[in-house]
């Protein structure tokens, strides 16, 4: 699950919902029990090799572009050209996967995956470093739905319940650690490599996930029924390329003609995209979707909070480092208050959510509100004087107010859709949290960035992230009441 993405515990919408298979899939004979858990371990490693590679950036940025180059854009792209690839391709990568095999899309995924991180962890240069960046997103989209759907497909449903029971800590363990390690490889600087290890460490595990992979996991049925929208893929990710790729020029370069162009022809893609929803046979988002008013509330709510929020732990690994002067490693136990704050929350939010229900994310925003403006006022009385301990109450906040909404906007949107609906709108918030992430990271940065003495860009961050989230407040109540389980409980 996945989250630039944002350091949140993953959650069921990291790929389409699950349903519980009582008989393994239709081809070849049933996997042993002992062969069914190193599946599992697989599709782990799989979902932890994204959620470390989605964030390691938010430490090894500052030490990618002093070694390589390529200024604030490259800062800005790293993590967005990621999360815009795979936010574009997860909403096909699960249809590719029914359509040709969810085994051979594992395969082709974790291999692409692979050889991405590889040129990641070689690039000479910035250009080839986003280009690589994109690639593995794009690999990563194709790979982690397919873990997914062979499990619903192939485990006996008392396991399916303990496996997915397990995704949650071991994925959480894994947004901790990733972050952590990159530190701490970067300090240790293992044979002169500075950062370049914590991409080149894929290659081992990939190479082995993809020999584990091709041995153990099941042959599937392909269906050439399916159809997938390649067009509407292709607007999508036009849409979202033109608007990052204006803002963060316009933003760097001045707002000439191309990153104004660029807007544009983002917006116009946009309406392309909307109206290809309405006219094809298979949309991507179907239209019944978009006239849900509890649906499409959260789908906004999701996408402002999730873009903010990302935004705001870039720029903190930023402030740390560039003003504070702390060392990698250093920044990432700097950070860990706020990614164990996020856990804590989350793991009682799976409680409170039957109870509270959308008011749980009110308090989750209220507490985001309290720690960033606890945040704000030690930047304002203390500016580049903090140490990383006077931040850490703060931060904990921080994140505890983050745990509480991560998962649960989304699983609250899902409240009022039909069951025929559920996998189009569960795959569309995946996408959405993942394309939050590159927006954020790019927005927020590019408002550090453009603010002056680092004390007083973080203070405009801060302010753009406190802004945006009490913007979303008055559209809570437009929510569902519940979450889909729930509702059904209800009636």
């Amino acid at each position: 699950m996945s989250v630039p993405a944002s350091p949140s515990t993953p959650t069921p919408l990291s790929a389409p919902a699950p349903t519980p298979a009582s008989a393994p899939a239709s081809t070849g004979t049933s996997p042993t029990r002992f062969a069914l858990w190193l599946i599992l371990a697989l599709v782990l490693v799989a979902d932890a090799l994204d959620m470390i590679d989605s964030t390691v950036t938010n430490i090894a940025a500052p030490t990618i572009e002093h070694d390589i180059g390529g200024g604030e854009s490259l800062i800005k792209w790293l993590g967005s050209s990621y999360a815009l690839a795979m936010g574009v391709l997860l909403v096909i990568g699960g249809r590719l996967g029914d359509k040709f095999g969810q085994r051979r899309l594992f395969l082709i995924g974790m291999t692409g995956f692979t050889l991405a991180s590889a040129v990641c962890g070689l690039s000479p240069d910035p250009a080839l470093m986003i280009v690589a960046r994109v690639v593995q997103g794009a690999f990563g989209a194709l790979l982690i739905p397919q873990g997914m759907a062979i499990m619903t497909k192939t485990f006996p449903r008392d396991m399916l319940r303990k496996a997915f029971s397990l995704f949650g800590p071991l994925l959480g363990l894994a947004t901790v650690g990733g972050p952590i390690l990159a530190g701490f490889i970067i300090d240790a600087d293992v044979a002169g490599l500075s950062w370049r290890p914590i991409f080149l460490i894929n290659i081992l595990l990939g190479t082995v996930g993809t020999f584990v992979a091709a041995r153990m996991l099941p042959r599937s049925d392909r269906d050439a029924s399916v159809t997938v929208d390649g067009t509407g893929a292709a607007l999508l990710a036009l849409t979202m390329f033109g608007l990052l790729f204006g803002l963060i020029e316009g933003s760097g370069s001045g707002w000439g003609v191309v990153p104004v162009g660029s807007l544009i022809a983002g917006a116009v893609f946009f309406v392309l995209f909307a109206r290809r929803q309405k006219s094809a046979a298979n949309p991507l988002i179907k239209p019944s979707l978009l006239r849900n008013r509890g649906f499409t509330s959260g789908l906004v709510v999701g996408l402002l909070y999730f873009a903010v929020t990302s935004g705001l732990v870039y720029v903190m690994s930023l402030f740390m480092q560039q003003a504070l002067h702390a060392s990698p490693g250093d920044t990432a136990l700097g950070l860990l208050p706020l990614t164990i704050g996020i856990i804590i929350s989350a793991g009682a939010g799976m409680v409170l959510i039957k109870r509270l229900g959308r008011t749980l994310i009110l308090i989750g925003m209220l507490i985001t509100l309290a720690g960033g403006g606890w945040l704000l006022a030690l930047v304002l009385t203390q500016g580049t004087g903090l140490t990383l301990w006077t931040l850490t109450p703060a931060v904990l906040l921080t994140g505890m107010g983050m745990g509480a909404c991560f998962g649960t906007i989304f699983d609250i949107a899902l409240g009022g859709i039909d069951p025929d609906e559920a996998g189009s709108a569960s795959g569309s918030l995946s996408a959405v949290q993942q394309l939050a992430a590159g927006i954020g990271s790019a927005t927020v940065t590019t408002v550090y960035f453009h603010s002056g003495a680092p004390a007083h860009a973080m203070t405009v961050s801060l302010v753009t992230v406190l802004a945006v989230t009490a913007a979303c407040l008055p559209a809570l109540r437009l929510l569902p009441r519940h979450a889909p389980a729930q509702e059904h409980e209800e009636a």
